[in-house]
């Protein structure tokens, strides 16, 4: 192959490249991207944006680093013991977990983990809850004083 055409091609791959990175970046839940040893490899700017860190501090560390202690604890085991034995507990499924910013707060979040092929690669998707949360109990808190507002008038009027 010619220079030129090399070079194209490399201006190409990057600007596929700066595609990928700004789909990424426009996504509304953070991403995280993490090897097997559970060293992050990529995340996006929503992740930044909840977690408080710069892509800079996330990238080659372990994603354990977003994980109150009880839980990072024992994140790295449960990885080895899945890339070992293939036996799929959170893979491709979603559930609620509890996460921690830089600044130290938790909040609930929705984590769904997917494998893309066979890349050694791991994707974790967050939502943070905290509002869905706050809303819900502030429904509960109505529902609550409704029905003990109407217990109220209801012996009162007995």
């Amino acid at each position: 192959a010619s220079e030129a055409a090399l070079i194209e091609n490399n201006r190409s791959l990057e600007e596929n490249q700066n595609v990928m990175s700004g789909i990424l970046d426009a996504a509304f839940h953070a991403l995280f991207v993490i090897n097997d040893k559970c060293i992050i490899q990529m995340v996006n700017e929503k992740a930044c944006e909840v977690f408080g860190w710069k892509k800079e501090e996330f990238i080659g560390r372990n994603v354990n680093m977003i994980m109150p202690p009880e839980i990072a604890a024992h994140h790295d085991q449960y990885m080895k013991q899945y890339i070992e034995t293939g036996v799929k507990k959170m893979m491709g499924t979603q559930r609620e977990v509890t996460a921690q910013r830089k600044d130290g707060t938790t909040f609930p979040c929705s984590l769904g983990i997917s494998e893309p092929g066979q890349s050694g690669l791991f994707c974790g998707f967050i939502r943070d809850l905290t509002q869905e949360k706050a809303r819900e109990s502030e429904i509960i808190a109505k529902q609550v004083a409704a029905e003990k507002l109407s217990k109220e008038l209801r012996e009162n009027q007995g």
